[in-house]
Order: C-alpha cells, then structure tokens, then sequence
C-alpha cells in the first residue's frame, strides 16, 4: 500500500497536470458546448479508456520501446497531430450547434439512425472515439505515464504491480473527475451561447485553433 502521504503528493501532481490546457480539455469543452453533456461524457469515457491502455502499456515497458525506436515515435506522433489537425478543422467548418445524426444538443431527440437503436447512439459512439483517439495518439500521454508513476512506487511498501495498479486508479479517477466538471461546466453554458451566436462561433475558432496548434506542438516537439 502507498502512505498515505505520498498519495497525497502524487494526487496533488495530477491536480497540476490536468489543470493545464490540453487537447483533452478543449475536445471535452468543445463536444459539450456543441452536442451536450451526454456527447462530453461519451468523449470523457473515450479518454478514459485511452489513460488506462497508457497506464497498462507503460506498466509493460512499451513507454521504453517508444523510447529506443525513434522511428516508432515519430509515427504515433504524426499520427496524433493529423488527427488533432482533422478534428480542428471539422470543428471550424461545422455550423453553429451542428448536430450529429440530426440530434439534439442533449441527445434525446432526432431521427433514428437504424431500427433498433437509440436516436443518438452514433453520435454518441463517435464523441467516446475522438476522446479515445486524441489521447491514445499522443505519445507523450503514454511517456508521461512511465515517468511519473515509478516516481511514486516504493520496493518496501509492496508488489510494485499492485502499487502500479492503485496508482493508474488514482490517475483514471482524477483524470475522469475533471472531465466530467469541465463536460458539466461547458453544457450549462450552451444554452447562453445559443442567444449569442458570435460567441459561439469565436468559442468554435478558438478551440480549433487550440487544436490545430497542439497538432503543430506535437508533431514539431
């Protein structure tokens, strides 16, 4: 088991990481702004299960092989910055509250897609992939894992699989935390954004080219 001391000084360190504008963030803002806090939760459970792969895979070692084959890095890099870029782009080019599938912002009305499934579903499943993807093509969310975790295993407190597992808890549970307050906090203000439409589409401008600049980052970093 982690002291509780150390705990608190690991929670503390993620506090700090996740309060830092990030791509994760503006696709949570974004998404709720403009498909609802349904579509922003499907997005926050996307990055969730990305956080988790990344704490697995850096469990494993595979942060290590991303470190010794360059070239290897280099492609996931490119990757994540061409689908960042992509989702940029889709954001500044769709119109004002554009919906998906012909849903509301809330996800409760719409056409049917196809018999036997819910108005909204593919709406839905596209938000939880965007959050999958844009964290599960960045590298460094995989090399941040490897570096920090280790820092707060202790050989003389445990099985370090077991300390490894209790701290990826820890990262999902802050990390899903703050998803869901900012996916809350972004839907409540829609709706003041529908009586302004140019604060809308600045709000869209701005979270694109967000996005579009953490693509530059990450592909020239």
């Amino acid at each position: 088991m982690i002291s509780a001391h150390l705990l608190a000084v690991y929670i503390a360190a993620l506090l700090v990481v996740y309060a830092v504008p990030g791509p994760d963030m503006a696709l949570i803002l974004q998404t709720s702004i403009g498909r609802g806090v349904r579509s922003g939760f499907a997005a926050a459970c996307g990055l969730g299960v990305a956080r988790a792969t990344h704490v697995t895979l850096s469990a494993c070692g595979a942060a290590a092989l991303l470190r010794n084959a360059p070239w290897l890095y280099d492609v996931v890099r490119y990757g994540g910055a061409v689908y960042l870029a992509w989702i940029g782009i889709q954001i500044f080019r769709s119109p004002v509250f554009a919906l998906a599938d012909g849903g509301t912002a809330d996800g409760k009305a719409g056409d049917s897609l196809k018999p036997g499934l819910r108005p909204g579903l593919r709406s839905l499943r596209a938000a939880f992939a965007k959050g999958l993807l844009t964290n599960l093509l960045n590298p460094k969310a995989l090399l941040f894992c490897s570096v920090l975790l280790p820092q707060f295993v202790r050989p003389e407190a445990g099985p370090v699989a077991w300390q490894m597992m209790e701290l990826g808890s820890v990262l999902l549970a802050v990390g899903l935390c703050f998803d869901l307050t900012y996916a809350v906090g972004a839907a409540r203000i829609a709706g003041w954004m529908r009586a302004h439409p140019l604060a809308h589409t600045l709000q869209r401008w701005t979270f694109s080219a967000a996005l579009i600049g953490f693509a530059l980052r990450l592909s020239l970093d």
